[in-house]
């Protein structure tokens, strides 16, 4: 009996396809790489198509979040509150160095709307790093992971908003026509951290120490940000350029909307032309581009590198 092997023969039947590289039969059979990242309009449409699960798995995360602790849910309104507190006691009282009226309710809003930022920041930078099993067990795009973090950040934020809207009624702050700003200033920053999620999860993936940098990187954007103490009675004296940075800072621009929009009343009319009731157009106008900037530039951003999450 011989013992010499033969060559196997991969061809089909009758050789028609000998000679031809992998990729050449790959294409004449019309095979395509498995996991190989859609076109941008077919992504999209997947993404879209799992919107539900975008909104059920933000729900089930949202309610398990707290779920080993005794006060469970009630700490997504505590601990905002006790930011509040710590910040009322150093600026407010302790230093005493703001020039705000009804410094509690504007402070609160401050600290309530820069932790949304700050959450979906933190949140998105670990939305792949953080969940390898599920993204590699399932096949979905992944850009579901950073935005369904956003929206359980958004979630948390709208349970807030019951506090803080008894907050700014406590202190004799009625209810007006401006409040009905809140619905689209939450709609920008929504699109704006969504946008900075997306980002910050696709360079989490590939660098997980980032996640221990950005705490440091989020506590002096929010000292720069006038979160506590008002940023535009500190640099009205200093060069132009300086002054424009701070108006365009997007922390600044989407607190002001809020802030101007809950509690109109204790604006300064040496702040805004002689109307305390009216935000200068550029507010608006900057908030509308900064959220489409960070979304489109986010989502494309984590697009090109589809792919590549969730390989080892």
């Amino acid at each position: 009996m011989s013992t010499v092997s033969e060559p196997i023969n991969l061809s089909l039947p009758g050789g028609v396809d000998a000679g031809l590289s992998p990729k050449q039969l790959a294409d004449k059979y019309g095979l395509s790489v498995s996991g190989a990242r859609p076109g941008l309009f077919a992504y999209t449409k997947q993404l879209w198509g799992r919107r539900h699960f975008i909104v059920a798995f933000a729900t089930a995360r949202l309610v398990a979040q707290y779920t080993t602790a005794k006060m469970g849910q009630v700490w997504q309104v505590v601990t905002p509150l006790l930011n509040c507190a710590v910040f009322y006691l150093v600026f407010g009282l302790i230093l005493s160095g703001n020039s705000v009226p009804k410094y509690i309710p504007w402070l609160c809003v401050g600290v309530f709307i820069f932790q949304f930022i700050q959450s979906a920041i933190q949140s998105g930078t670990g939305a792949i790093s953080y969940n390898l099993g599920l993204i590699r067990a399932l096949h979905f795009p992944r850009a579901c992971m950073p935005i369904a973090f956003t929206v359980i950040q958004l979630q948390q934020l709208l349970i807030s908003m019951v506090v803080l809207v008894a907050i700014v009624l406590s202190n004799g702050l009625m209810p007006g026509v401006t409040w009905f700003q809140v619905i689209p200033a939450m709609f920008l920053l929504s699109l704006f951290n969504t946008g900075l999620a997306l980002i910050m999860a696709r360079i989490g993936a590939k660098t997980s120490d980032v996640s221990q940098l950005m705490p440091f990187v989020l506590r002096t954007w929010m000292y720069l940000s006038g979160v506590m103490y008002s940023i535009a009675d500190r640099v009205h004296k200093w060069p132009h350029w300086v002054q424009l940075i701070a108006q365009t800072n997007p922390a600044s621009v989407y607190m002001e909307l809020f802030r101007h929009a809950m509690i109109p009343s204790i604006y300064s009319r040496k702040h805004y032309g002689g109307n305390a009731e009216q935000l200068p157009p550029h507010v608006w106008e900057v908030a509308l581009g900064w959220a489409l900037v960070a979304f489109v530039i986010g989502y494309v951003f984590f697009w090109k590198a589809e792919e590549e999450y969730g390989r080892g």
